[in-house]
């Protein structure tokens, strides 16, 4: 489900794999959160390239689960995720997203909580929460478009097309989907031969003046995912969804 591999330069790639629509389960976001955890740790990692294979980038958390699991899956998704999304944010060293194909939900969280965004020209970005019964990522959304283009795109689900975020500035560079893993590398190759002390603490120093807290904001967010459970609304989207397919 999350593999991961550091070459000689100090460059660790991160894969996610979890078919069909890397939509994760609990237990894979709390293990994606460890993995970055560990090579945050680890002295010899100068930066973490995280991306994936099959058909998207990532479609958020496993909607069945939570189905079958009722609140205690809820929770237990809620947490992951925070985790997974807070361990990419804290990593030591700059963490780039390499993004094709879909990148939705909980994909929104982890490349808006990444240093660097390559994308591939198929890739696509959205948050149809509002569709699930949820809300959340709003926090990390916010920092891939402007204001009223989040707001449109959470309460429409429109998503947008790695063009448009390369246009706002979020995404570094668009490329052929063939392309994506030497273009991530390539840019992870110029980080890692610098000095990884000064990179570590341009990290730290980034991460210290940024506007917004997104962990605590986040979390804030997860507040009326809850509210919108209890209320039963959830639950009647999430099982018209989940008639259909797996993706979250």
């Amino acid at each position: 489900m999350i593999g991961h591999s550091i070459d000689a330069a100090g460059i660790a790639d991160v894969v996610l794999d979890h078919p069909p629509v890397n939509a994760l389960p609990a237990a894979g976001w709390f293990s994606l959160a460890e993995t970055l955890r560990t090579l945050s740790a680890n002295p010899d990692v100068r930066v973490v390239v995280l991306r994936a294979e099959g058909r998207g980038f990532n479609a958020g958390v496993d909607i069945k689960e939570i189905q079958a699991g009722g609140a205690s899956a809820l929770i237990a998704a809620n947490r992951g995720c925070y985790a997974a999304f807070a361990a990419v944010y804290e990593c030591a060293v700059p963490v780039i997203a390499a993004v094709h194909g879909f990148c939705l939900g909980g994909g929104i969280g982890l490349a808006g909580n990444a240093d660097i965004i390559v994308a591939s020209e198929d890739a696509t970005f959205g948050l149809p929460e509002v569709d699930r019964g949820a809300l959340g990522a709003a926090t990390h959304l916010s920092r891939l478009v402007p204001q009223h283009k989040a707001r449109a795109m959470m309460y429409t689900s429109a998503t947008a097309t790695a063009a448009e975020l390369h246009a706002f500035g979020s995404v570094l560079s668009v490329v052929p989907r063939g392309k994506l893993r030497h273009a991530a590398m390539a840019v992870a190759s110029e980080i890692a031969a610098k000095n990884p002390a000064v990179i570590r603490m341009a990290k730290e120093a980034f991460n210290g003046i940024d506007p917004v807290d997104v962990r605590r904001s986040y979390r804030y967010e997860q507040g009326f995912t809850f509210e919108l459970n209890l209320s039963g609304v959830s639950d009647t989207l999430r099982d018209s969804f989940g008639q259909g397919s797996q993706e979250g």
